[in-house]
């Protein structure tokens, strides 16, 4: 036992006080190391931004992590979780940049090498807060190892695989369009932009054919960049237009001409069928550019001004104001035929919230179909098994047709570029400039000068799986732990990260990362919306572990909103939703919750109410043991007599312990947590326990049947904790402390224990068919008692008839339990053919049992209760008839709304059902 902790004996389950206890001793100790023993096993950490904070997503993430680690080190493997956070190049260069805007000044300011040097001081001053969370969600990481993509170590292997893809010509620089921020003045990825729709305008303007006086009209939706415009696109088989193939356009407000050309792209039922090509700023342009060799003709300034390759007349101007003028000139010059109100989807930077301009610059680029190859060939084949096994398409569809990937960013913050350029542009790659002369034999005299651009984000993240155990060294971890067991993250990153990592992997070790990848779903509120800060929805872990009062949560919900409107609206929501705030529900509460809805679906929806439920569930198992506690602590041992309870419990454990492994081989984390769930309360707390008390308290009791009770009590308790601990580690940690050892169980801490395993001497189905049979007798009175409204503590006489042999044994052997669980005053048999008095009744199979109810029940008070709860009930059934009747809720309600109506529908009218059953019966009773 661990002697540096004392376990609790409070009363009341009590997580703040548990929780970073635990989590200080089981990392004081090492106990997230590997072993060393065993067959290895290793996840990495998908890396949080060095400037993050933990979100619902994280959250649910790392717990499914956590719980895969616990169970795995339990079940004797060498286990690593191999954490670390990424430097985050925008988001981290955005936050301390703003830092400086308080000073009054911009980076620019301070220079390149102070503004880095300021990034590294405030990463160290702040930028653990992220890992600080990650310890209060009980994540069990080896903290020793944890790595950060900027490490010195890192960065070498990042300048290493670069090199070796220039020299291999898999890395080229290349003039293309980009997503490019007019405000962070960088090339962003894909998942840096947000495209939502917005209400916006299709202007519809007249092209005016080079000779003669007809026009074709094009429609656009961005008429400022018609200033760039290298040709008008038909489809060839529209017969409206095949005439005008060939043929040129005057291109609007400019003095150029431009050519008619047909290509399949154009959809002849959009707009007018006619389309504007702009290579530069559009890419699906810019790919019929390509085909029929058009030069792209760029009309931005890296902040989306009009440059010089517009009329002077608009050079100068921002694009929207430039919008602006081109339409009104459009108008003064009678080539705009209409303007049409249109909803389109915007570009935004999910940083900046700039609408983002396809821009067609000088960027750094990887050959991405060489690399893709053989990591479509390793899912094909099966060395890498997606999961659930559906994403296989999206992978597929993502790599069949990858593009080159820009690699290269506008930025100050991140991994620089390892190439140096002498005077007449000549490149040279090194792992600093003194290896890049010496790699090329340049001399001192030849002037070189470093790229400016650091390389995207992604790409250090995709070496993350061997990067960060020593590659390109063969060090003892990349030996022992790569390539890794699993990789567990969500589906909006399969390719931006997913995909590379393998593309990368198999490139530099000849190895796939990972042999399974479990997808996740995402994380959306309890209505299903996405949680983002301007729905107010946003919800944090901490907040669910810790609660937090209302005032709090408004405020953080609301802080930084400029609009006084939307914070207003979000106030008023949060209001509703949480009027009391949000109660304090503990790490381990918030692990069930995530895990119990973690299935194979593509979003999640979170309930915040599921969480009181688990808070009762720890209540329910701390309760539980402070009862096991108290009837075994203290008591001798020696020889020992099972009960039919004490072989049931111990034969239904067996299978659980079977269901909980089988859950976790196929990531079925919400069967994982419902088998545990079931278990603990249903067969445990509330049989099991309750079947322990008349053997514990009944002077017919043997001292072998009491001591056979008090083992099977303890030792069911002991091995539960332990099938809990990966998805709830503090609390079993602090009952196991005290329970083990009247277990007869030796062990420093809970997390180092066996996992159990199924002991198939133990599974007795003959005796789980026994007490199959008394619980549903137990059962059966008890609802009668509650149908009929009598007191749950008053005896009841038992009329039984028919059934089997084995009935009337087992009535016999279990007299005892069966009068102190279903409070039974007495119990007799009658003959096949005799008639019971007025009495409720159930049936136990072929058994009819009968409970005489002359002088139990008031007939005239039992007739008005139930008229008045049938009343009731109609009342609600119309109610809810009624509203599945309007179109207006039917049509316009969400599908889960209806659904749930139609649900309490059913429920409502099987409850009549049984009212009037209730009644009819009632009126039999003299």
């Amino acid at each position: 036992m661990n002697t540096a902790t004392t376990p609790s004996t409070d009363k009341v389950y009590s997580p703040d006080t548990i929780e970073k206890k635990w989590y200080q001793t089981w990392e004081t100790k090492g106990y997230f190391t590997p072993s060393g023993s065993g067959d290895p096993y290793c996840i990495m950490l998908p890396p949080p931004n060095v400037t993050g904070h933990l979100h619902m997503g994280h959250g649910f993430g790392f717990t499914l992590i956590d719980v895969l680690i616990r169970y795995q080190r339990m079940c004797g493997k060498n286990t690593l979780w191999q954490g670390g956070t990424d430097h985050a190049g925008i988001a981290t260069q955005m936050v301390v940049e703003r830092r400086l805007n308080i000073a009054g000044k911009t980076r620019h300011d301070v220079g390149r090498e102070q503004f880095v040097e300021k990034i590294w001081e405030w990463k160290e001053e702040s930028g653990g807060a992220i890992t600080c969370q990650l310890r209060r969600l009980g994540a069990s990481i080896d903290w020793e190892k944890e790595r950060f993509t900027m490490d010195a170590a890192l960065s070498h292997s990042v300048r290493e695989v670069f090199i070796r893809l220039y020299d291999e010509g898999l890395i080229y620089r290349g003039n293309r369009l980009v997503n490019w921020d007019p405000v962070l003045l960088t090339a962003i990825s894909d998942l840096e932009v947000v495209n939502d729709e917005e209400d916006g305008f299709m202007w519809h303007i007249r092209y005016p054919l080079a000779e003669g006086s007809e026009h074709l009209i094009v429609a656009t939706t961005r008429p400022e960049t018609l200033l760039g415009d290298v040709a008008v696109a038909v489809h060839p088989d529209d017969e409206r237009y095949q005439r005008y193939i060939g043929k040129q356009v005057k291109l609007p407000l400019t003095d150029r001409l431009i050519p008619i050309i047909a290509d399949t792209y154009v959809d002849p039922l959009f707009g007018t069928g006619c389309v504007k090509i702009t290579p530069a700023h559009d890419f699906n342009d810019y790919v019929v550019g390509e085909r029929h060799k058009l030069t792209p003709i760029n009309i931005f300034t890296p902040h989306a001004h009009i440059n010089e390759n517009a009329p002077k007349a608009y050079q100068g101007l921002d694009r929207f104001k430039a919008r602006e003028q081109i339409v009104k000139d459009l108008e003064a010059q009678n080539l705009l035929e209409k303007v049409e109100k249109y909803r389109l989807k915007i570009p935004r930077g999910d940083r900046s919230h700039a609408v983002i301009e396809p821009y067609l610059t000088m960027q750094w680029y990887i050959k991405s179909k060489p690399l893709a190859e053989p990591a479509i060939a390793a899912v094909e084949n099966k060395q890498i098994r997606f999961i659930p096994e559906n994403w296989n398409k999206t992978y597929f569809q993502w790599m069949n047709n990858i593009e080159d990937w820009c690699i290269s960013r506008q930025l100050w913050w991140g991994h620089r570029i390892p190439v140096w350029y002498d005077d007449k542009g000549n490149a040279f790659v090194g792992q600093d400039e003194a290896d890049a002369r010496k790699r090329n034999q340049l001399s001192q005299d030849v002037v070189l000068k470093q790229d400016e651009d650091v390389l995207d984000t992604w790409f250090s993240s995709a070496l993350w799986p061997f990067s960060t155990l020593g590659w390109p060294n063969q060090t003892p971890d990349l030996k022992t732990f790569f390539p890794t067991s699993v990789l567990l993250t969500g589906f909006d990153i399969i390719f931006f990260w997913v995909a590379r990592m393998i593309m990368m992997s198999l490139k530099f070790t000849k190895e796939v990362p990972f042999s399974e990848v479990y997808i996740t779903g995402l994380i959306r509120d309890a209505e299903g919306h996405k949680m983002s800060k301007s729905k107010g929805n946003v919800l944090d872990p901490i907040d669910l572990i810790d609660g937090i009062t209302l005032a709090d949560l408004v405020e953080k919900r609301t802080y930084g909103l400029m609009q006084p409107k939307m914070a207003e609206k979000i106030s008023k929501n949060t209001s509703k939703e949480f009027p009391e705030g949000i109660q304090p529900s503990g790490t381990d509460a918030l692990r069930f919750t995530f895990c119990s809805v973690a299935s194979y679906t593509r979003e999640i929806r979170f309930d915040v109410n599921r969480l009181a439920g688990y808070r009762n569930f720890c209540n329910k198992l701390w309760n539980a043991s402070r009862y096991v506690l108290m009837n075994t602590e203290g008591h001798d041992a020696g020889s020992m007599q099972l009960s039919l309870p004490d072989r049931w419990i111990v034969s239904r454990l067996q299978k659980t312990i079977e269901e909980a492994h089988a859950a976790l081989a196929i990531y079925r984390f919400d069967q994982f947590a419902a088998c545990l769930y079931d278990f603990t309360w249903n067969k445990f707390c509330d049989w099991y326990l309750e079947l322990s008390k008349p053997i514990l308290t009944s002077s017919d009791s043997t001292p072998e049947m009491l001591r056979g009770t008090r083992h099977t009590l303890v030792t069911v308790l002991e091995c539960l904790l332990r099938l809990l601990h990966p998805i709830m580690p503090f609390i079993t940690e602090e009952i196991w402390q005290r329970i083990a050892p009247l277990a007869g169980v030796k062990g420093e801490s809970i997390m180092l224990a066996a996992y159990p395993q199924v002991n198939p001497q133990c599974v007795d189905k003959k005796i789980e068919t026994e007490l199959e049979w008394l619980k549903n007798m137990i059962i059966g009175v008890r609802t009668i008692r509650s149908e009929r409204n009598i007191a749950p503590g008053k005896p009841l006489p038992v009329l039984l008839r028919k059934g089997h042999e084995q009935d009337k044994t087992n009535v016999k052997v279990h007299q005892n339990l069966l009068f102190a669980l279903a409070k039974i005053e007495s119990l007799n048999w009658l003959s096949d053919n005799e008639s019971p008095p007025p009495s409720a009744s159930t049936f136990i199979a072929d058994l009819e049992l009968y409970i005489p109810l002359t002088g139990f029940i008031n007939k005239a008070e039992e007739t008005a209760r139930l008229n008045k709860e049938i009343e009731k009930v109609q009342k609600e059934i119309t109610l809810i008839e009624n509203k599945l009747k309007n179109p207006q809720f039917v049509d316009k309600a969400p599908a889960q709304v209806v659904a749930k109506e139609k649900e309490k529908l059913n429920e409502c009218q099987l409850l009549l059902s049984k009212l009037n059953a209730q009644l009819q019966q009632l009126l039999i009773f003299p």
